[in-house]
């Protein structure tokens, strides 16, 4: 019975530690963000957001025309192929239900 209850009171106490363990990382935690004082929005954060942007947009490596061309060809005859595929089981489907009104009228 003793053992017991010093099991449960070990439990509880390990619990009870983990509990201010957890707590104090979410104390450092809201203080690490708010940096200790409440923060205001900095003047010009759109004129940054664009100076940003532009900075990001010269270290794209922009592909050639030619491979702009050839990139459009290839969606291009995929879309005709796709869309005479689709044609084509329409065009079954619609001559089956036509086959199968026709036998049943």
């Amino acid at each position: 019975m003793a053992d017991a209850k010093n099991n449960k009171s070990k439990k509880n106490s390990i619990v009870a530690q983990a509990e201010a363990k957890a707590n104090k990382i979410v104390n450092d935690r809201e203080k690490t963000k708010s940096g200790g004082k409440k923060s205001a929005k900095k003047p010009g954060g759109a004129v940054k957001y664009f100076k940003d942007l532009r900075s990001e947009i010269k270290k794209v490596t922009w592909p050639s025309w030619r491979k702009v061309v050839n990139n459009t060809f290839v969606v291009l005859v995929g879309m005709c192929a796709s869309g005479i595929v689709i044609f084509g089981i329409d065009s079954a489907l619609t001559a089956l239900v036509n086959l199968t009104a026709k036998a049943g009228g």
